[in-house]
Order: C-alpha cells, then sequence, then structure tokens
C-alpha cells in the first residue's frame, strides 16, 4: 500500500512580501494538466456537472491514466525486463480505470473479494489479477482459485487453509510476501525461518500449490532498496528451484514516487511556510513529498538499472535468469487522472486578523474532509485548490476550507490558501490531482450526505479540444 511518508520541514526564514510590507501566504500550485486545464477553461462544463451532481463531485480521465501504464510499460522493454504492471484498485475504485487496463494489457491487484469480481466485471481474465492483503478469507481465496488468480501469502495459517482449498477446487498460483529485512517489524510477510518452512510444505503439496515466486512492499521511494531486496530475491528463486518450485516472479509491490508540482515551488514552499499559514497555527507535523525525482516510470527505470556490489544491474539478473517482475503502482498510474470539486457554501473572516497580523478567512465547502484522505492521516493535501469561476486577481485573499458538518475538525485544507478574490457562495472549489488515494480511501456519509457523484472526462485535450464528460456507470 502506498502511505504517505513523513518529509522534513525546514526552518528557513525566506519569505514573500507585499509592497507594504505584509507576508504574503505562500502557494503551491499544482502541475497543469491539459485536459483538466481545458475543462476549467471552458466557462460550462464545471457548472454544467455541479448542477448534475446537486454536491461535490470527482472527475475522471482514464486517457492519463493508461498514458502513465504505458510509461511504466516501456521502462520494462526499454530494459529488456518480461514484466506486468499491476493496477493497485485500492488507490481508487472507479470502473474506468479497470477498463483501461484491459485496453492497455495490465493487470489488477485486488485485496478483496468485491474487488476481485469488479474487475471480472469489467473484462479482465482471472490470470491477469494478483490477490493481496493479509490474512484472506475463505470466500476470497476460493473465488481467486476458481478463476486462476496469483496469491500472494504471507502467513503459515492462512498458507495451509489455502492448500485444503486448493485440494477441492484447482491448483493455487502463490507469491510467497518476504518481510522485508530493514522493517523487520512489519506486520506483513514470511521471516526467513518461516519462509523456509513454508517452502518445505508448499514442496510436500506441490501437486495442489505452484510456488512462482516471491514479493515484498518497502516504503519509502529511494530505488536502491528496492533493486537490492528485488536481486537478492533471485537468488531466492534459483534456491527455491532446486527444490522443485518453478520460482519464476518477483513482485516489488507499489509505492513508486509522485510528483504533484513541480521543484521551483516546491523548493520555495518548503522554505517559506511556517505554522502561521495555517488556521489555529495546524501545520502538520509530516506531509508527502510532492516534489520528488526520480518518479514513476523513471523510477522504475532506475530500480532496474541499479547494481548491487558493483555486479550486473537487477534487469541483466531479471532476464538472465527468466525471472518476470511484477509490480503493483497505484497512486503512480493515478497521477494526473482525476480532481475533485466542492461547492462553496459560505466564507467568513475569522476574527478580521490572525494573532500575526495576517488577515485570512475559511471558506465552508457543500462536503466533507473525508473526501480528502490526506487529512485523515494527521497530515495536509498542500497543492492548492483553484476557485471557479477564474478570474483575474481583484483582492487577493488567504482562506482555510472547512467542511459541511459540524465537526471543528471536518477541515479540508488547515492551510491559508491564497486566492485571487474573496469565494461566494455558488463558486467551486477544485482540487488537483486527486485521483490517487485522495477522493475515496476515507470517504463517509457522515450527517447522511451522499457520496461525491463521479464523472468520467473523454479526449486528450491535445488539439486544443474541450473534453466530453459524463456520468460514470
Amino acid at each position: 500500500m502506498e502511505l504517505t511518508r513523513t518529509a522534513p520541514t525546514t526552518t528557513t526564514t525566506t519569505t514573500t512580501t507585499t509592497d507594504n510590507g505584509r507576508r504574503e501566504t505562500p502557494s503551491l500550485p499544482a502541475r497543469p494538466r491539459a485536459w483538466s486545464a481545458r475543462l476549467l477553461e471552458d466557462p460550462h462544463a464545471l457548472g454544467e456537472m455541479a448542477r448534475h451532481a446537486g454536491g461535490p463531485f470527482h472527475v475522471l480521465h482514464a486517457e492519463t491514466f493508461a498514458e502513465n501504464v504505458r510509461g511504466f510499460q516501456n521502462a520494462l522493454l526499454s530494459a529488456g525486463v518480461d514484466g506486468h504492471v499491476l493496477y493497485g484498485k485500492k488507490a481508487n475504485r472507479s470502473g474506468c480505470f479497470l477498463r483501461a487496463c484491459v485496453d492497455t494489457g495490465a493487470g489488477v491487484d485486488v485485496a478483496s473479494a468485491p474487488e476481485l469480481n469488479h474487475s471480472l466485471a469489467a473484462g479482465l481474465h482471472g490470470e491477469d489479477l494478483v490477490v493481496t492483503g493479509p490474512a484472506k478469507s475463505d470466500e476470497l481465496l476460493r473465488l481467486a482459485l476458481r478463476h486462476g488468480a496469483l496469491i500472494a501469502i504471507d502467513a503459515l495459517d492462512e498458507f495451509a487453509r489455502l492448500v485444503t482449498l486448493a485440494r477441492s477446487v484447482r491448483p493455487a498460483r502463490v507469491l510467497l510476501r518476504v518481510l522485508p529485512p530493514t522493517d523487520p517489524h512489519s506486520r506483513f510477510g514470511f521471516d526467513p525461518d518461516e519462509l523456509d518452512e513454508v517452502l518445505e510444505r508448499a514442496a510436500e503439496a506441490r501437486t495442489v500449490v505452484e510456488i512462482e515466486g516471491f514479493s515484498f512492499h518497502l516504503s519509502g521511494y529511494e530505488p536502491a532498496p528496492r533493486a537490492e531486496l528485488a536481486s537478492a530475491l533471485v537468488d531466492r528463486c534459483l534456491a527455491a528451484r532446486t527444490q522443485g518450485h518453478a520460482a519464476t516472479a518477483i513482485s516489488i509491490g507499489g509505492g513508486f514516487a509522485v510528483s504533484y508540482v513541480e521543484a521551483p515551488d516546491w523548493d520555495r514552499f518548503v522554505a517559506e511556510h511556517d505554522d502561521g499559514d495555517y488556521h489555529a497555527g495546524r501545520k502538520p507535523p509530516r506531509h508527502y513529498p510532492y516534489h520528488q525525482e526520480p518518479a514513476k516510470a523513471d523510477m522504475l527505470a532506475a530500480i532496474l538499472g541499479h547494481r548491487t556490489g558493483g555486479g550486473p544491474s537487477l534487469a541483466e539478473r531479471l532476464s538472465r535468469n527468466g525471472i518476470r517482475l511484477l509490480l503493483e503502482p497505484g497512486r503512480a498510474l493515478l497521477d494526473g487522472a482525476g480532481f475533485s470539486v466542492f461547492g462553496v457554501q459560505g466564507y467568513k473572516r475569522r476574527g478580521g486578523t490572525s494573532d500575526d497580523g495576517r488577515e485570512y478567512g475559511i471558506v465552508t465547502v457543500d462536503g466533507l474532509s473525508m473526501s480528502i484522505s490526506e487529512q485523515w492521516k494527521g497530515s495536509e493535501f498542500l497543492p492548492d485548490p483553484e476557485l471557479w469561476p477564474r478570474a483575474p486577481i481583484v483582492e487577493p485573499v488567504a482562506a482555510a476550507v472547512g467542511g459541511a458538518s459540524c465537526l471543528e475538525y471536518d477541515m479540508l485544507t488547515w492551510r491559508r490558501v491564497p486566492f485571487p478574490r474573496s469565494p461566494q457562495y455558488g463558486d467551486l472549489l477544485v482540487y488537483p490531482n486527486t485521483a490517487g488515494y485522495q477522493m475515496d480511501k476515507n470517504e463517509s456519509r457522515f450527517h447522511q450526505l451522499p457520496l461525491p457523484t463521479r464523472f468520467v472526462a473523454e479526449g486528450s485535450a491535445d488539439q486544443g479540444a474541450i473534453p466530453t464528460w459524463r456520468p460514470e456507470r
């Protein structure tokens, strides 16, 4: 699972000031996307969606998702590695991305029976699915077996249940998840002794279990640790073959870096923002590193090109030993593939000025902060939301954004975001690049409010055309 990482904050005192000497609230614009920019430039599209939805809504773009898939596939091809990109479905539940998986030849990583059924209904074959997650139910294991999905196992008791089920359904295709040496306290994965034991048990149950290889997931975004653990598992595969196991695949999981903003904007923001830029001084103690390099497919290329101890690259080791590389990106495939929109219900100044003399206000929108999931990790989704309709800078204001509930902590954005004018009832706030985990990880029907409507935008906007849109089925 791709989690928010901590990032050190800096105490650099560089600031931007106005002509009268007052410090400005730092902005953090998201990287532009042609398809979403065209929708926001159109004077009608978002307003029509808002009228149709009658509340907050998400806009999705499967073509961008497909471009990201092809980027990873090209990195594998360029490195001469046999591999398979599997979309980490937990990052977004929309079906349009599953159909893009069918079109691009990607597989899907699922962790529940509904996710598996949804993938099959979208047109994926069982062989294109990997089933992950801890202590899977018999229902999920049985369904995975029946459709020939690859099953990641990380506990001895789960393996025993799988063997029993496989005897009455069909032989199981298995990956053994390894406990990372760098994260010995993780609740996921076999430690070395357990791994030896499960391989022995699998050898005894060879008629109903085929060990196709090993898998892992690492925290952090450095390419080298992934490459080095994958290289160690190449040796594991070779050893497992001496016990009669196929051992032809290694999954390096997900957690591929994403850059939401450009490097200069990120560096300036990290240097300038402080506690006073947040409502009630609620600057988060940690946040996602919103600019990173290498990211997405470039990070995969760096993993494949890494040489452990000056020896052959990981790509060379995989290719020479006939080992297929599996990867399960979620956030990285959804980069730029969606945004979220909330209607403005009110705007007020909080006490006129803040304690540090900086004027700011609070916007209240028609949705809940559960639809921007970063807030519920004690963090903050930092890229600037944009006010729509767009307008020239008239009288700029800085404002935090609160949700429609009666909860003090229902804040979509604690940070005082700079806007070109005061938001007013009927405006829309557009949160950029939210498809990866932000949209639905924590969505709730609190106060009996409906979940946000979903629209699918179609068309690349490469020729300047405005994408068409439709409600997601």
